[in-house]
């Protein structure tokens, strides 16, 4: 099941109707663990649903603001996401047929049961949008760096201290 539910029977479609939904704090804890995220503070979508040749057409932008972690130094990354959607849902995929999409298709899924999860079409947009390799930019990493270097010389300056500190360490050198 997903973690952000937000079902739109085929009753409802009729001549076209629009939803604007958010994921609330529970959803988006649940959403940030399955995209590996640090936070996800906001996950939004405006989406109209259309009747369609053999189905419904899904139409609309979806919105969120995440935190993800850099893939080399694992410092915070921040992501904006504004991505559009256009999904055609079909009621008959013709069982083991193949579609033929061309550049300017929209994404072709199956309608499975008498409703359409448009909490999931936002769910997985936005999961796509999301940099699958996101790095922190230059003066950040500069920064971890510098940190990092502070804290080996603080742990090398404390090893050092210990050692003068024992009267043995001088013994230890010598054998």
């Amino acid at each position: 099941m997903s973690e952000f539910v937000r079902l739109l029977t085929l009753d409802e479609v009729g001549a076209g109707v629009e939803r604007r939904i958010a994921a609330n704090a529970e959803e988006r804890a649940a959403l940030a663990a399955r995209f590996d995220l640090r936070a996800l503070d906001r996950l939004e979508a405006a989406l109209t649903a259309a009747p369609a040749p053999g189905g419904v057409r899904v139409t609309g932008r979806v919105e969120g603001d995440a935190m993800q972690a850099c893939v080399t130094s694992g410092e915070d990354v921040p992501a904006r996401i504004d991505e559009p959607v256009e999904l055609l849902f079909l009621h008959d995929l013709g069982q083991g047929e193949e579609i033929e999409l061309h550049e300017g298709d929209c994404d072709v899924l199956p309608i499975e049961g008498r409703s359409i999860d448009l909490g999931e079409v936002a769910a997985q947009t936005f999961g796509l949008a999301l940099d699958p390799y996101p790095h922190a930019d230059a003066e950040v990493l500069a920064a971890a760096r510098r940190r990092l270097l502070s804290e080996e010389e603080a742990a090398e300056r404390e090893a050092a201290e210990k050692a003068q500190a024992n009267p043995f360490a001088a013994l230890k050198r010598s054998s």
